[in-house]
């Protein structure tokens, strides 16, 4: 389930502030973006895999209190963050 490196350049590529940032809130926000997709997809196929689920619950938990850190300190970035990650319907 872990992100290949060409992936993971990419994404950072996406959103990234400055050349060499590779972990401000945004970078690790979307990085756990697509794990999290990505573990979403294996468990619609793997439904009783209960210990990938609870990786999934921690993600969701953690890229939770990324956004709740970057909405307290700078609303700007985190609107920006969401919209470009299409994380609010």
């Amino acid at each position: 389930m872990a992100l290949q490196k060409e992936e993971k350049e990419k994404v950072i590529e996406d959103v990234q502030t400055h050349e060499k940032d590779t972990g401000s809130p945004e970078v690790q926000i979307a990085i756990f973006t697509e794990k999290i997709k990505k573990l979403t997809d294996h468990l619609k196929t793997h439904k009783k895999d209960n210990h990938s689920r609870r990786g999934l619950l921690k993600m969701v938990s953690k890229r939770r209190k990324l956004l709740d850190y970057l909405m307290n300190t700078n609303k700007k970035r985190y609107a920006e963050v969401v919209k470009k990650l299409g994380l609010r319907k």
